[in-house]
């Protein structure tokens, strides 16, 4: 299975990431927006983002003014779902302005977010090179969240869990989160049917 791309739309004028090492292992694309009276890149982040090749790349805003650059965010926000509308896009900004849209597009059934660093991004922070303890707290805290949504089968729990880390998971690895859960008494199977002590 083809694993969808994660376009990250970084505000620079008000985020300023110090390491991108967390992109490694996931398919993405990444867009730096620059302020137009932001002249000057520090070399440790124009290495950084050189060593990423063409999955990153610059964009240097027209003219200045009041969000200015969070128009130019959305304009190219747009533009990419309407491109790949199967992609995952993180916006990353300070900026709650971006909460409207971000609500507006979910109701569509985009896969959308705003973060205010890199590392809140849920593929980034539960990534494949966590170990499975920390897999395993971040599929507790994911089925928490869910409420009474959460999976009533235990076909479905698998599948909510490895769509929650955006279909990664080997078998293997699927085996282990849920066998763990189960022994931790946070699942319970009767036969398909799971049910929850959490």
């Amino acid at each position: 299975m083809t694993k969808r791309t994660n376009y990250i739309l970084v505000d620079y004028e008000n985020v300023q990431p110090r390491s991108w090492d967390s992109l490694r292992g996931i398919p993405f694309k990444l867009f730096l927006f620059v302020g137009a009276n932001q002249t000057r890149i520090p070399i440790d982040l124009a290495q950084a983002l050189q060593s990423l090749g063409t999955a990153a790349e610059y964009i240097r805003i027209d003219g200045s003014g009041k969000n200015a650059l969070d128009f130019h965010i959305a304009y190219y926000l747009g533009k990419l779902v309407e491109e790949d509308p199967n992609g995952h896009f993180h916006i990353i900004s300070k900026d709650t302005g971006f909460d409207p849209l971000v609500r507006h597009l979910k109701g569509r059934k985009i896969k959308v977010g705003r973060a205010k660093d890199l590392l809140e991004i849920p593929v980034l922070r539960i990534s494949n090179t966590k170990p499975l303890e920390e897999k395993v707290q971040a599929v507790i805290k994911y089925l928490e969240a869910r409420g009474p949504a959460r999976p009533r089968k235990v076909k479905t729990l698998r599948n909510a869990i490895n769509s929650h880390f955006q279909k990664t998971l080997e078998e293997s690895e699927l085996d282990k989160l849920v066998a763990d859960l189960r022994q931790r008494g946070v699942v319970q199977f009767d036969g398909e049917k799971v049910t929850y002590v959490l």
